[in-house]
């Protein structure tokens, strides 16, 4: 390995490699042999080549911004063959944009955030965006088909993708890379890649496409007594002429918290939940805003300003970090989703778990409500119940025909879980792709499959 990379670039040393073995939430901790960096696709295929030659495992890493255990590395078991993490901190060139074709390439490294300017310094927009976005990777987000808070416009990350480069499991590398809008020829290998969390290879580049940013637009944040005005204040908002850029819904629960942390509340008056809308539109915006928000119903307080409005996102943007400053243990996350008809019933019965439990518990709740997609974020619960609370928001995502992953992947928390969303038949067609890719399931061992 070190003749690979370099030998600065394989780390040994436990301090070194202490924050690749732990995931920002200090819940998942793994052992690994060693921290290899490469820097190119080439280096990454004779990393993977010699450990497949060894049989040695491969944990895949970005920003490690995951909330699911994906990227850190299984506990060390007795018996255990060698296992390796590979970084892709190393790996940020950031193509040229294609203005014409609105495309750009990008290594697995690169951020969302450093693609973005890329884009936007030629006047277009990556269409990905997460509260996530200096640390997130473009190999993370493909590798979870993240969604984010753009989703509701432009679609999750898998929609975004042209082309894909990829080291297999044996050291091969996969290019996939074209421009094309329409190629059908065989089998969608990028949109498999996409969601697959290391499982099947190591994606070392992508190509996305770039979209036109809205020319203006106008955020509003509404208080409302019942979720169900939230969601009508949306399909209001479509009735009215205007494009849905992003829909986010909080609680009081959430705004306490995030305001404790020194953010500024949206609105004077106090609500059970909160709908931060941004919205454009041809002609006026604002006007249409206002008007909506006069004839809308269920409205018990507003604000709007023009975009971006970062004080009103950074309401939103703040309850992550809020919340882990909070908690007296490790933070719950789980990201669901639920048929948007169901989510006011849904998030009733995700508000009153407390009381139905014999230990601590306190629910915060925010998320892509536009898409159905709810975030769950539960503290203060002892680490020993964490597997019996997962259990019972999973009852209630079942019970009201959800997933029990919208956008951030199954990794090693959920493994134990799959079946709720997926058939006997279904699951075994997800195990033969892996044995067809990974004969030997060195990459990503526990992940999705457990």
């Amino acid at each position: 390995m070190r003749s690979i990379v370099g030998d600065a670039n394989v780390l040994t040393d436990p301090d070194a490699m202490a924050g690749y073995l732990t995931d920002w939430m200090g819940r998942y901790h793994g052992h690994a042999d060693a921290v290899i960096r490469p820097r190119t696709t080439a280096e990454v295929a004779d990393v993977v080549g010699e450990c497949a030659a060894q049989r040695i495992r491969i944990c895949v890493q970005g920003g490690n911004t995951g909330l699911v255990g994906g990227s850190v590395p299984p506990p060390e078991a007795p018996g255990d063959d060698g296992l390796i993490l590979l970084s892709t901190a190393r790996m940020t060139d950031i193509d040229d944009v294609d203005e014409v074709g609105a495309t750009v390439g990008a290594q697995a490294g690169a951020t969302i955030a450093a693609i973005d300017a890329r884009a936007e310094s030629v006047g277009l927009m990556f269409p990905v965006d997460l509260a996530s976005r200096e640390s997130a990777t473009a190999g993370g987000v493909v590798s979870t088909n993240a969604g984010g808070v753009r989703m509701i416009r432009h679609g999750n990350t898998r929609a975004q993708i042209l082309g894909i480069e990829a080291v297999r499991a044996d050291g091969q590398v996969l290019r996939r890379w074209s421009p094309l809008v329409k190629d059908n020829v065989g089998y969608d290998i990028p949109g498999l890649l996409a969601g697959s969390e290391g499982t099947l290879a190591v994606i070392t580049g992508v190509l996305f496409r770039l979209v036109t940013a809205a020319s203006a637009t106008v955020v509003l944040v509404a208080a409302h007594d019942r979720v169900d005005d939230a969601i009508a204040l949306i399909g209001q908002a479509r009735e009215a002429g205007l494009t849905v850029e992003a829909a986010e819904l909080m609680t009081q629960a959430g705004l306490d918290l995030v305001h404790e942390h020194g953010t500024r509340r949206p609105v004077a008056t106090p609500a059970p939940y909160y709908l931060l809308l941004e919205v454009s539109g041809a002609g006026d915006p604002e006007e249409l805003v206002v008007d909506l928000l006069e004839n809308g119903t269920g409205i018990v307080d507003a604000v709007l300003e023009p975009g971006p409005a970062r004080a009103l996102w950074e309401v939103r943007e703040s309850h992550t970090e809020s919340i882990a400053r909070s908690t007296t243990t490790p933070v719950v996350k789980l990201d669901v989703s639920f048929p948007i008809r169901e989510l006011p019933a849904a998030v009733t019965e995700l508000e009153a778990l407390p009381g139905e439990l014999d230990f601590a518990c306190r629910p915060i709740l925010f998320g892509h409500v536009g898409d159905g997609n709810v975030h769950v974020n539960l503290l203060d619960v002892p680490v020993e119940h964490t597997t019996e609370v997962t259990d019972r928001v999973f009852t209630i995502v079942a019970g009201h025909g959800g997933s029990i992953s919208a956008e951030h992947g199954i990794g090693r928390a959920k493994t134990a879980w799959t079946h709720l969303g997926r058939s006997p038949v279904d699951l075994a067609a997800m195990r033969a792709i892996k044995d067809a890719l990974d004969p030997d399931g060195l990459l990503n061992p526990g992940v999705i499959f457990g």
